[in-house]
């Protein structure tokens, strides 16, 4: 079975792709999954705080309104408080994953201001990444702040990182635009060759004992797909950027699911970390079966096949799925 794919000009031997995690800080579990058939790798973010502790463009905007309530003063940790690492360490980190496996490395950056991105994102082209992904993690609290400026911050950074960089880029992003489709396009014409949807905002609980505001990481679970998967469905063929979906791939029907709709490739993140790295190895091989038994050639046949463009039915991805599931709902007591 020819699992081929093609994802920001890199040929990649399978869809799917380890997404940023802590798993990939180290080696020799990059060699795992490339041994376990991972397609590529994206590294473990460098974040904007560690590399620039005067990051005045996101400490400006967080810090907007933040002593109108109380919660809200230990939200954000202050920027002396985070480790400034600098840049070598993640340089050479680059650097060696690439002299350890054969396939692509993606570097990642996290943070939302320009002119600090720039200058690390031609030290990553330097040492060796194949492609960068930029996790744009950009929460506007500022009442004051209107959608348009939001939303060219985030053309204005692709922008300027594509002109100063020759490797491919994709952007991650979350779902939280007014005009979605819009925003893709114009990142896409921006100079972003692929889209990653979806970034999880990880949001905080509450400890009502200590009445703090308290960090919660949950892991995705399958049913989170569904929010990326209409979104590439509805995307597939519009926009010219490759299209990545993350956030709830955990079986081989996820990962099929993400190709029919039009995704170049599935990453995963959470499945492994619950499960191990083995389940790339697994996974695949479902994948291959579930497509022999269907008598497809390669997976290329699947690709977009279940996108809104190519279904029958395009208005299902639309206000007529909202309508129809309302509608078809009873619930089960009596």
């Amino acid at each position: 079975m020819d699992l081929r794919t093609n994802y920001l000009g890199l040929e990649l031997k399978n869809p799917l792709v380890a997404s940023a995690s802590p798993l990939a800080r180290e080696l020799v579990n990059i060699r795992r999954m490339e041994d376990a058939g991972a397609a590529a790798v994206v590294l473990n973010s460098l974040f904007e705080e560690e590399i620039n502790q005067e990051s005045h463009a996101l400490d400006r905007y967080l810090s907007d309104g933040t002593e109108s309530y109380a919660e809200a003063l230990t939200y954000f940790p202050e920027a002396p408080s985070y480790k400034a690492i600098g840049p070598d360490s993640y340089l050479e980190h680059i650097f060696r994953a690439k002299q350890a496996v054969d396939i692509p490395i993606i570097a990642s950056l996290n943070g939302v201001s320009s002119g600090g991105w720039i200058r690390y994102a031609k030290e990553m082209e330097g040492a060796g990444a194949d492609a960068l992904e930029l996790n744009i993690y950009y929460l506007p609290t500022s009442i004051d702040l209107p959608s348009s400026e939001v939303e060219q911050i985030y053309i204005d950074l692709v922008h300027d990182v594509r002109a100063s960089i020759n490797i491919p880029i994709a952007v991650k992003l979350s779902p939280y635009f007014s005009s979605t489709a819009n925003m893709m396009r114009r990142l896409s014409e921006a100079g972003a060759n692929g889209l990653v949807l979806f970034n999880r905002f990880y949001q905080p609980d509450l400890d009502l004992e200590n009445l703090e505001v308290v960090p919660n990481l949950i892991l995705s679970k399958s049913d989170e797909m569904r929010l990326p998967l209409r979104w590439i469905a509805i995307l597939y063929g519009r926009v010219a950027a490759d299209l990545a979906l993350t956030t709830g791939v955990h079986t081989a029907e996820d990962a099929l699911k993400a190709v029919a709709a039009g995704a170049n490739v599935a990453m995963m993140t959470s499945e492994i970390l619950l499960n191990g790295i083995s389940r790339f190895t697994e996974i695949l091989s479902e994948m291959k079966l579930w497509l022999e038994d269907r008598e497809y050639l390669s997976i290329r046949e699947l690709h977009g096949s279940l996108s809104q463009v190519n279904v029958a039915a395009p208005a299902a991805f639309e206000r007529a799925n909202y309508i129809q599931i309302v509608k078809s709902y009873a619930p089960t007591f009596r």
